[in-house]
């Protein structure tokens, strides 16, 4: 008797394991990093927020990036060419047990700051020598890929197809929808995009970098509010952060800000919000009781490795 529950009980966590790692029907969206363009732990930083992860590897966190992934076409499309984009790609096969191509169908970029697009680099012929990689992009970033090397190589060499996004027109891929719209961020080399994502059968909003909500022509609550999952801007906390620069320079909405202006709303539009791209002066990346106390107000942190279906 005792050898047949035995083998009863073992047949019930495998059946539940399976339904564990069984891929979602529809797209889905997977979170490959979250942290800010310098990643988790920091360069150069030795204070307690970072040394906790030069000691313990679980806690490093990769600079922010989502996957879209399409089960039907055996597609997925990447956003964000990140400094960390060999180790992305990787964890993105493990994650989906090999079942897609190695290389995204295409990549989506927001914006022309390190941590967003320098992955690109991979992609020349010291590394991949791709063949025509579909990137998306803004007029004004297109241009300056064009024009200013070492990017113009890959366009020279035709490693990346460069396609010209319009703002607030959508874009059709397979099942999905892709619509691009600008924000006002610092704007040195090209736009800065958000992206709402339009699945068949859930909406995300991604905005991992912008200046203060007010200064945006939409109203940041009226988005959230129509979407599913809103993964938002959360580069630092409080304005208290950085030690050796006036935070003014980089005027992101705080969370502390974001959870402000959302506090009279409902809990089903504050728990809509994934807080995404942490500086890594953020507590929230290694303060368990900060991450525990934006909970309790309904918040949510995106999660390295989170699949959303």
């Amino acid at each position: 008797m005792l050898k047949k529950a035995l083998s009863f009980i073992c047949l019930v966590i495998l059946h539940f394991s399976a339904l564990a790692v069984e891929e979602p029907k529809s797209s889905y969206i997977i979170v490959l990093g979250v942290a800010q363009d310098g990643g988790y732990p920091h360069m150069g930083c030795q204070k307690e927020c970072c040394n906790q992860a030069w000691k313990n590897p679980a806690m490093r966190r990769n600079v922010v990036s989502l996957a879209l992934v399409d089960p039907i076409h055996k597609k997925w499309y990447l956003f964000e060419a990140t400094p960390d984009i060999k180790q992305q790609l990787q964890n993105f096969r493990t994650k989906t047990q090999q079942k897609y191509p190695y290389l995204p169908e295409g990549v989506f970029m927001t914006h022309a700051h390190i941590g967003h697009y320098t992955g690109l680099m991979e992609f020349g012929r010291e590394v991949m020598g791709t063949n025509g990689l579909k990137v998306y992009v803004f007029p004004k970033f297109k241009s300056y890929l064009e024009q200013n090397g070492p990017w113009s190589q890959l366009v020279k060499l035709k490693n990346i197809n460069l396609i010209e996004l319009t703002a607030n027109t959508p874009l059709t891929i397979a099942n999905n929808s892709i619509l691009a719209f600008t924000v006002p961020h610092r704007d040195e080399y090209s736009e800065t995009a958000g992206f709402k994502i339009t699945t068949p059968t859930k909406k995300y909003l991604f905005i991992p970098d912008i200046d203060k909500w007010n200064k945006w022509d939409k109203n940041i609550i009226e988005e959230i509010k129509n979407v599913d999952v809103a993964f938002l801007d959360a580069t630092f906390y409080t304005n208290t952060e950085l030690g050796n620069r006036a935070i003014a320079e980089v005027p992101h909405p705080l969370v502390t800000e974001t959870a402000a202006l959302l506090a009279n709303e409902k809990l089903s539009t504050k728990q809509k919000v994934y807080f995404i791209h942490f500086n890594h002066t953020n507590p929230l990346l290694w303060k368990t009781e900060t991450q525990k106390e934006l909970s309790r107000k309904g918040f949510n942190l995106a999660q390295q490795a989170q699949v959303f279906q």
